[in-house]
């Protein structure tokens, strides 16, 4: 059994091609440029890990990586776009070095060359991965537009937005995990473990960094302190404070969103205080962190082959915030 990091080594050295024609330079070369910017790839190595719970790594693991890590960065050059981003990776983005109307066509052929690397799978696979594969892109699809809709909304209920979320953000690292378990001849049952495993870690992992972006220590966060607070953004924390503050913090709140105070971060971090949102954020964020265990714990695979990904699980989510 590998590490993630021994893991992520082996997928980056796969990886690390070119993966469009030399042709077309103008459409190509921006596309090839966002795989250059790097990245955790954490979703294609957890094709490999789910994989490498049930058997050896067998090549169609690689494929299927591949198709996910170019799906999530088609997803991104996108999501950069609809969010006016000037930077990812410390670089500037697609759209701002190439302009909107080329990133959108290199994030279509990213779409596009995906497939075209899930096409190399085996058939007996080919069906039961083509399926989860496109349910998942689009539910990727679905979030991104319930996130854009909440935006426009006084309020967002706690449920919607665990939803939001899920589909948004999570799905896809669950998916990633179950591709690896159908191509590693993993029981449905197994293969629905390994995917709440993965969707209840990715919830988590959000959870923790609204938390972070808050009350988080910056030279550890790699961000700016409230950046969420500043930009209205709504996350747990803001929404668990909405549902639980009183008349008087409630206005204060609502005062505050709408108009942009010199002290807005410190007077709504308060607020957030006040509320308790702090402890419940991390109350919270292990409830499902523990959901995400249970779920690995009942995936029917022998315990020393689950050590891997509980590593991966505690890399992820930090236990001392």
């Amino acid at each position: 059994m590998h590490s993630f990091i021994e893991l992520s080594k082996i997928f980056e050295d796969n990886f690390n091609t070119r993966h469009f024609p030399e042709h077309t330079a103008t459409l190509y070369g921006p596309a090839q440029y966002i795989l250059q910017l790097g990245g955790k790839r954490i979703r294609p190595v957890c094709v490999l890990m789910g994989n490498e719970l049930f058997g050896e790594i067998i090549p169609d693991a690689y494929h299927a990586a591949t198709a996910i890590e170019l799906f999530h960065n088609f997803s991104l050059i996108h999501d950069d776009i609809m969010d006016k981003a000037p930077m990812r990776r410390g670089m500037e983005t697609v759209h701002q070095k190439y302009g909107d109307s080329t990133a959108l066509l290199a994030g279509d052929v990213m779409f596009v060359k995906a497939y075209e690397y899930l096409n190399k799978i085996h058939i007996n696979n080919l069906q039961k991965v083509l399926h989860l594969f496109n349910e998942t892109a689009s539910g990727v699809c679905e979030g991104q537009q319930l996130d854009m809709d909440f935006e426009k909304r006084e309020t967002v209920g706690l449920e919607e937005y665990v939803g939001m979320i899920t589909l948004k953000t999570s799905v896809l690292l669950a998916a990633s995990l179950k591709l690896g378990a159908i191509l590693g001849g993993a029981t449905p049952n197994s293969q629905n473990h390994l995917y709440e495993f993965g969707k209840n870690l990715g919830i988590a992992f959000q959870v923790q960094d609204d938390y972070l972006d808050v009350f988080g220590d910056p030279d550890k966060f790699g961000k700016r302190v409230g950046g969420d607070i500043l930009s209205n953004k709504k996350t747990f924390l803001l929404i668990h404070a909405m549902e639980t503050a009183n008349a008087e913090q409630l206005n204060l709140l609502k005062g505050l969103i709408e108009n942009d105070a010199v002290d807005k971060i410190e007077k709504v971090t308060q607020i957030f205080k006040d509320c308790k949102v702090d402890d419940w954020a991390k109350e919270l964020k292990d409830k499902y962190l523990q959901a995400a265990l249970q779920h690995l714990e009942d995936t029917a695979v022998v315990s020393v082959r689950k050590q891997a990904l509980m590593k991966l699980a505690e890399f992820l989510i930090q236990r001392d915030n």
